[in-house]
């Protein structure tokens, strides 16, 4: 087994909480549009691209648009979920996020960030967390949505790493999938009833350290 070198984080749901602002965002434009929209749904568009999350939308809804629209409503989505976002302060990552990372970059492991979002980069800035970072990987350089490995992948070539040496943190099961796929160990970020594909699950990052991850895993 290889020894663990790295870790790679998904941002929503890990680090910080940002599903909230997202529901509200796809929630305004779903009720916009006439298309009932629970956070049952909201569950299912977790680390989906913008683009398919829209058309996932729509497909509930049984609602057809053309592309300039559809471009549209994509971009009235953000704005909205921006709105919401520059709301944020530094306090707003997840408990034990921040903590985790310092002490990820004090033993020297190599830190990436592999998410969908196109906004990642505004919200580390915002957490006062991006300098952590030795690669981030979004949804700005990636065609694939997970459980495709792509932005793993993606990750750990710009790391100059294998994948059977990095561990991928995530709150989803196609984030999870994804991370399989590719090759890389894998913690879950929520419900090990959810979770159960991930070599290790827990609440939260305030839950483990980095030693015991490694530990746990280099066996």
């Amino acid at each position: 087994m290889a020894t663990i070198k790295g870790f790679i984080f998904d941002l929503d749901g890990v680090i910080v909480d940002t599903a909230k602002f997202h529901f509200k965002a796809w929630h305004r434009l779903a009720h916009d549009l006439g298309i009932h929209f629970t956070e049952e749904e909201n569950e299912q568009l977790k680390g989906v691209s913008r683009r398919e999350s829209l058309q996932k939308i729509l497909d509930w809804g049984q609602i057809k648009l053309s592309e300039s629209e559809f471009e549209k409503r994509m971009a009235q989505k953000n704005d909205w979920y921006l709105e919401f976002v520059r709301e944020m302060g530094q306090e707003e990552a997840l408990p034990g996020a921040k903590e985790f990372l310092r002490e990820s970059a004090q033993l020297n492991l190599t830190i990436g960030l592999g998410s969908a979002s196109k906004n990642a980069r505004l919200i580390l800035d915002l957490l006062e967390i991006t300098p952590l970072f030795q690669t981030i990987i979004d949804g700005t350089v990636v065609s694939q949505s997970k459980p495709d490995p792509e932005v793993f992948l993606k990750g750990a070539e710009a790391l100059q790493m294998e994948p059977k040496s990095l561990v991928v943190f995530e709150d989803s099961l196609a984030g999870i999938e994804a991370a399989r796929r590719g090759g890389f160990r894998t913690v879950g970020i929520g419900s090990k009833s959810i979770l159960k594909d991930a070599e290790i699950v827990v609440s939260g990052l305030d839950q483990i350290s980095p030693v015991e991850v490694i530990n746990q895993l280099n066996f």
